[in-house]
């Protein structure tokens, strides 16, 4: 600031001093130019004098006049010039001076040099006879003049500057000391000259204008990243240009990015055409809504522009994870497809024993081996029935019983119990090792888990196999392990054992007369329950499936 008012102070006196300057050199240029054209006009009367007197012999016995003299006739012709020979010299009635002292008795006329830096001064008198004297003198333009004065007006100069420098500095300092001193926090209390009480007195009134304007500001932002930074959508704020203003920790995270920085365009957070075009359609005003995908997980992205004014002032991005609407709609698709293709195999085969039974196509003796068959791919179609209903009660967590405490070593020893004919037919033999355990959760699909995995062990057993059951009671969990001796399942295969319908062989699922649901369900009810599964297989020696759930 002290600089800045030194310079000025020194700016305006450098002006005046110029100025100064100029209006002396003016002053003086007029002043001898009066004097030179009285002194033409009184050397002029007195050259007219002699003329009248004696004619061309008193200008030829002139002894080198200093000035230019001209005689010219009434027609003008040049009768004598102190300069040149007036034969070579043009007629000279149509110059400025001359025309005027034909009209008015005398004439004057300035001719500039600019090659030269000279000024010609011309004046001419009427004499008695008609004829006209003129005398000229070149003198000094203003530039020469100027230079001319160079040296004093250095030598003033350098002593004013030095003058200004020492009083501008004096007086900015004097100026803006009390200035620097004023505590902008608490201007009231300085200590400063009268001119300057306004001043402090408007600072004061906008610090607390600005205390208030930046509490309510810090309020407001607050609460909006309270509610901003727990939410899991995302949220983008743009401006007209595209440019991110804000953002929440739920965008970072749902788009895998890192913070913008200052001024990061919207479109180097994500490339992809369907993103652009919803920030394209909202940043010229419209609202659009379009399905992305980034990093293998599905978006529904709303585009909102923002008006303030009648004026498109930017646009709001929200960003709503679907990945798992998504995927459940795939599900749903492929289980329909999947509940369509089992439902038909049984149905086409009851279709047809029925319409060969009806046909009379068959003996009294075979009829019961028919309806047989009937009554078989009948129970194989409620199971599968009853099994997608549990499925579905699965999918929407909805069993219809409340989670209470069950005896886990008494449930297995059902399941096993209700199991021993089954096992007993393949040539399986079925053992148990269990400790007291209790856990909470839901008796019925807890049973549905362990019956399954125990039916799924027996059916692809061996003959005179062994299925074996533990029950462990951890300190944090506890650990259901179901191990057979059968044919075990190929890594290829294991990660996809759980899917529903999922068949490793069909021909083997035909001859075991499974559903394909089995495990799908113990899948569907350790999610119920918040436990973990872990399968190990190898084929031709058996497989293990173990449930830890916790407590």
């Amino acid at each position: 600031m002290t600089k800045r008012i030194f310079r000025a102070i020194f700016g305006l006196a450098m002006v005046m001093m110029l100025a100064v300057v100029g209006l002396v050199l003016g002053m003086m240029y007029d002043y001898f130019s009066a004097e030179q054209r009285d002194e033409l006009r009184s050397q002029a009367v007195y050259v007219g004098a002699g003329i009248q007197a004696n004619g061309l012999d008193y200008l030829v016995q002139m002894d080198h006049p200093g000035d230019r003299i001209t005689w010219i006739d009434k027609d003008g012709v040049v009768l004598f010039d102190s300069k040149a020979n007036p034969a070579n010299m043009d007629n000279h009635k149509k110059r400025e001076e001359v025309i005027a002292a034909f009209q008015n008795g005398e004439g004057f006329s300035e001719r500039y040099s600019t090659t030269l830096s000279e000024k010609t001064v011309n004046y001419a008198l009427q004499l008695e006879n008609g004829t006209v004297v003129r005398i000229s003198t070149v003198t000094n333009s203003p530039i020469t003049l100027f230079f001319t004065l160079t040296q004093p007006l250095a030598i003033i100069l350098v002593a004013a500057i030095l003058i200004s420098v020492f009083l501008a500095f004096q007086t900015a300092k004097n100026i803006t000391k009390p200035i620097n001193s004023i505590d902008l926090e608490h201007p009231e209390m300085a200590v400063v000259y009268d001119e300057l009480t306004p001043l402090l007195r408007r600072i004061a009134v906008q610090n607390k204008q600005l205390y208030q304007q930046m509490r309510e500001l810090k309020r407001q932002k607050q609460e909006f990243d309270t509610i901003t930074s727990n939410m899991q959508e995302g949220i983008l704020v743009l401006d007209a240009q595209g440019d991110v203003l804000s953002y929440n920790l739920g965008a970072l995270h749902l788009m895998g990015i890192e913070a913008p920085k200052e001024q990061a365009n919207v479109f180097s957070l994500n490339r992809s055409e369907g993103f652009r075009r919803c920030v394209e359609s909202a940043l010229t005003g419209t609202h659009r809504e379009e399905n992305i995908q980034v990093r293998g997980k599905f978006f529904q992205l709303f585009a909102n522009p923002v008006h303030q004014d009648d004026t498109l002032a930017g646009a709001i991005l929200v960003l709503f994870d679907v990945t798992e609407r998504e995927e459940r709609e795939k599900l749903r698709r492929e289980f329909t497809a999947n509940v369509s293709h089992e439902l038909k195999t049984p149905l086409t085969s009851i279709s047809g024993f029925a319409e060969i039974m009806k046909n009379g196509m068959v003996g009294a003796d075979d009829v019961p081996r028919f309806a047989g068959k009937i009554y078989d791919e009948a129970q194989r179609l409620i199971q599968m029935v009853q099994d997608i209903i549990k499925l579905s009660k699965l999918d929407e967590k909805q069993t219809g019983m409340e989670k209470e405490t069950v005896d886990l070593e008494r449930l297995i020893r059902d399941v096993v119990k209700r199991l021993e004919p089954v096992a007993q037919t393949k040539g399986v033999s079925m053992t148990v090792s269990a400790e007291p355990a209790y856990f909470m959760g839901i008796s019925q699909v807890l049973q549905e888990m362990v019956y399954n995995l125990c039916d799924n062990a027996i059916r692809y057993n061996r003959e005179n196999g062994k299925v074996h059951i533990s029950l462990e009671n951890k300190e944090n969990e506890i650990i259901i392990s179901v191990s057979d001796t059968g044919v075990g399942i190929a890594k290829a295969n294991q990660s996809r054992v759980f899917e529903r319908f999922y068949r490793i062989n069909e021909s083997r699922s035909k001859e075991t007369e499974g559903t394909g649901l089995g495990l799908s369900i113990v899948k569907h009810g350790a999610v119920l329950h918040n436990a973990k599964i872990n399968l190990t297989s190898e084929l031709n020696k058996g497989t293990d499936v173990t449930l830890s759930l916790p407590k």
